[in-house]
């Protein structure tokens, strides 16, 4: 009687993680291809502006979610110290999403994914240079392919970029900075955020940081921005989906590492990066070689080796 009871319960309760994880996918990825689609189409040109319009989508969203649809528990702020770690932490986050939108505009989102792959490298790296906290031999010789990979896939791409390919592998190394940085910044019990309440303090303080640097780097934005949406008339919707899309990926990727574990999600991972790049080639038609596939393959195949030592010689 019992297995009767419990059999539409746990159906109910997958079809609940397949739903999100659905979510998290088309959320990650759709934001991805859109963001190309956006710096690459219509003449617009403004990475940064971009990037504030997601951070003020964030900040907006986390709010309504928090405050009034009560998804998590309001985490308040408890002293200026932990203010000034949020601070820190939302600066650093600026850098890494600014990065990512100004290689979209020089690089195909095949080889944006390549080499955002090598983000356990760099975690792993400034895990061990801030905390000095070593990993098992076979855990940092599972990074090796991580990093020749993208050497390889480099040489095989077409569409090579150095400054884009920079500005990539600086958001990479900012992505993982930042999560390294959390811990150390968050790590007392009294400081501790879920990452929910973190993206609510921390995106008002990224978009006032934003804000002058659109007005001196990107001083015209507001006038073509302006003309462009008279020109493309679903520019400004494409722009408000794509602003929304920024929020749920974050919110969906806390939902996801709620209902599943670590190690689901970091498979999960792998495979959405593989998913994106699969998307992003039947959609822009950007040429790949052999040498490219194979250089990717091989870092996924590194970051998933990394994973699997990492949890077991832990």
């Amino acid at each position: 009687m019992s297995s009767t009871q419990q059999s539409p319960s746990t159906k109910k309760q997958t079809l609940f993680i397949a739903s999100l994880i659905i979510l998290w996918y088309s959320s990650n990825i759709g934001v991805l291809l859109l963001n190309k689609f956006l710096l690459s189409n219509y003449g617009f040109r403004f990475p940064i502006f971009l990037t504030m319009c997601h951070m003020s989508a964030c900040a907006f969203l986390s709010y309504v979610s928090i405050v009034f649809m009560k998804l998590v528990p309001l985490q308040p702020i408890k002293s200026r110290p932990q203010f000034l770690k949020i601070a820190t932490l939302s600066v650093v986050f600026c850098g890494s999403v600014v990065g990512g939108n100004i290689s979209l505009r020089y690089l195909p989102v095949s080889f944006n994914q390549a080499v955002g792959a090598t983000t356990p490298f760099f975690t792993a790296l400034f895990a061990y240079l801030m905390t000095f906290k070593r990993e098992a031999w076979v855990t940092y010789g599972a990074l090796v392919p991580v990093v020749a990979g993208v050497v390889i896939a480099s040489g095989g791409e077409p569409g090579f970029h150095w400054f884009g390919f920079i500005m990539c592998l600086s958001a990479t190394a900012a992505r993982a900075f930042k999560s390294v940085l959390q811990g150390i910044l968050l790590s007392s019990e009294g400081e501790k955020l879920n990452s929910m309440n973190l993206l609510l303090y921390m995106s008002p303080i990224a978009v006032l940081v934003l804000v002058p640097a659109v007005l001196i780097m990107e001083p015209n934005v507001l006038e073509v921005i302006l003309s462009l949406g008279k020109q493309h008339r679903y520019m400004w919707l494409l722009l408000f989906i794509n602003s929304t899309m920024a929020y749920s990926a974050n919110l969906s990727n806390f939902l996801v590492t709620k209902h599943t574990s670590a190690l689901t999600l970091q498979v999960l991972g792998n495979a959405k990066g593989a998913v994106a790049v699969v998307i992003s080639i039947l959609l822009f038609r950007n040429p790949v070689t052999v040498v490219g596939i194979g250089g990717y393959t091989m870092t996924v195949l590194g970051v998933v080796a990394y994973g699997e030592a990492k949890r077991r010689f832990r």
